[in-house]
């Protein structure tokens, strides 16, 4: 009796044992390919800063995060990543508020809490505010964090020495950038403070990363 169809059966499985894995490293390396990281070009003037920040429309920062509000807040770690009009925050702390995704654009956004429970809110700020006692200016955030205004609202306005965003009234908040540092090859914000009536948000930005 002929084994030459065992025999070819065998090498097909064999041949099969060897694609697999190579097949999915290839699917793996392809998934999790990380987006090509860029610098940003010269920030000569305010004029030019607000200009190439607001058509910036893929970044992220990781950081800290500070919010206190009355008697309740919080200190943790904060990472916000941006793509066009879509954000998302992830906002982690002690005194059992664990770790607080919020997902969105603009005022309405989706929260999830540390149980895994997501819920459409409608006004970000004032329904973190009713749920823990403290809001954060999600809506503008994503621009003063770049050192510039919300082009939604009115501003006021003051520069520092370098021509870069020290005061800003907006939407009822007060921001206050303290430091910038070198990061993407430019001078970018390093230490803000926004406050609202009794809400005070202290954010220190450790790391910006810019894509293509």
């Amino acid at each position: 009796m002929s084994r030459k169809p065992t025999t070819s059966l065998n090498l097909s499985l064999s041949n099969l044992r060897h694609a697999l894995p190579l097949a999915l490293c290839a699917l793996l390396v392809g998934g999790c390919a990380s987006r090509p990281v860029t610098e940003l070009p010269e920030l000569s003037d305010w004029q030019v800063r607000q200009q190439v920040l607001s058509a910036r429309t893929d970044w992220e920062f990781s950081g800290r995060i500070a919010v206190s509000a009355d008697d309740d807040g919080f200190n943790g770690k904060l990472r916000w990543e941006q793509q066009d009009e879509e954000f998302s925050a992830t906002v982690s702390g002690p005194l059992g508020i664990g770790t607080v995704r919020i997902e969105g654009a603009g005022q309405r956004a989706v929260l999830t809490d540390k149980d895994g429970v997501r819920t459409e809110l409608q006004d970000v700020e004032k329904e973190l505010l009713y749920r823990y006692g403290w809001t954060i200016p999600v809506r503008s955030l994503r621009y003063w964090a770049l050192g510039i205004p919300d082009p939604l609202a009115a501003a006021q306005t003051e520069l520092n020495e370098d021509n870069q965003l020290a005061r800003l009234e907006q939407d009822g908040w007060l921001l206050i950038i303290s430091s910038y540092r070198d990061s993407s090859g430019q001078s970018m914000p390093h230490r803000l403070s926004a406050k609202k009536t009794s809400t005070r948000v202290r954010i220190v930005i450790d790391k910006w990363k810019f894509f293509d």
